[in-house]
């Protein structure tokens, strides 16, 4: 790390568009149905623009998942459909296309004045971009940007930070993790990140619901293309016959990239005919935000989403695994 500093250049330029928000009203924004880097991210840019006299308030289209509600303390949040813009400007977090963050927040601010995020595949919309896609998480570069500038990180924020690099990571087991990951995460802790209460809330309170919709998703498992494809559903209604949410499916898709073997995992969910993609690979040179992208998906080369509308899994299902054939037909 040149003159000890994680982002040395991207820092001073994070720095000058902090500096530039100072007197304003600043509205963090992060996806919809956001997951710990999101809320991570937020959490950690709203209470640093706040230590440096900065107003600010966390925003997004849905409810912060109850896994990661610990995490938020005293961090001013609200939701999109509660929310009246008083003058505020927006700063987004962890999202590659300015439309994941739901359509009223696309209409309540049509400009972004500055966006940070590691996806591969972001749009670059903002009026300052600071992406790196080598970054495991939003939550690392930021944690970088803090670190570098010499930021007060209180231990809610560091807390934040950690939670959102542990998530984004897999608990630090994808290819994305470095050396410089556990470096900024061994400064976390020393700001007051604790490892264990972290995976305790993440990890060990799941719902009895949450663990009859893994039932569901295990029995629907289907091995594609010679086993290296592994494909897991959920029908419309069984979030409903469950008692879960759509929130219980965060992680569910490693179950089915867990399989020896599997290059690819896949999660297609049903809403009432609104279908949520997920796509994991074990190797970056899978590329699955290629795939995403096809369906106006997008994400990282290991870990992509996408989302159909008015469509069923019996309609999607063979024009997705058209698309993975032929994805992987260009690797091997």
């Amino acid at each position: 790390m040149p003159d000890n500093k994680f982002y040395p250049e991207d820092s001073a330029r994070f720095a000058a568009a902090i500096e530039s928000l100072k007197g304003q009203k600043v509205a963090v924004l992060g996806h919809q149905r956001p997951d710990g880097d999101c809320i991570g991210s937020i959490v950690a840019v709203v209470r640093v623009l706040k230590s440096l006299g900065i107003e600010a308030i966390g925003l997004n289209r849905d409810a912060t998942p109850n896994t990661l509600e610990a995490f938020v303390g005293d961090t001013p949040m609200a939701l999109a459909e509660d929310f009246t813009p008083d003058g505020h400007i927006a700063v987004s977090v962890d999202c590659a296309d300015f439309k994941r963050v739901g359509d009223r927040l696309n209409e309540l601010f049509p400009e972004v004045a500055l966006n940070v995020d590691h996806h591969i595949s972001n749009k670059l919309y903002g009026a300052e971009n600071l992406v790196i896609a080598t970054a495991c998480a939003t939550a690392e570069i930021l944690a970088g940007f803090y670190l570098d500038n010499g930021y007060e990180i209180d231990a809610v924020t560091a807390q934040a930070l950690y939670v959102g690099i542990a998530t984004d990571t897999g608990q630090f087991r994808f290819p994305s993790t470095t050396p410089a990951t556990f470096e900024i995460a061994r400064r976390l802790c020393e700001c007051g990140a604790n490892p264990s209460a972290a995976a305790h809330e993440l990890y060990e309170r799941e719902s009895f619901a949450k663990i009859k919709l893994l039932q569901h998703f295990l029995d629907s498992l289907t091995m594609e293309f010679d086993n290296r494809v592994c494909v897991g559903l959920i029908q419309d209604g069984v979030y409903a016959e469950t008692g879960s949410t759509i929130d219980d499916s965060e992680g569910l898709v490693d179950y089915a990239r867990s399989i020896e073997g599997v290059d690819i995992g896949v999660l297609i969910e049903d809403c009432a005919g609104a279908l949520k993609g997920s796509l994991r690979a074990k190797d970056p040179k899978y590329r699955v935000d290629q795939i995403a992208k096809q369906f106006s998906g997008g994400g990282h080369a290991c870990a992509a989403g996408l989302n159909v509308a008015d469509s069923s899994i019996q309609e999607f299902y063979p024009q997705l695994m058209a698309a993975i054939g032929a994805h992987l037909d260009t690797i091997d």
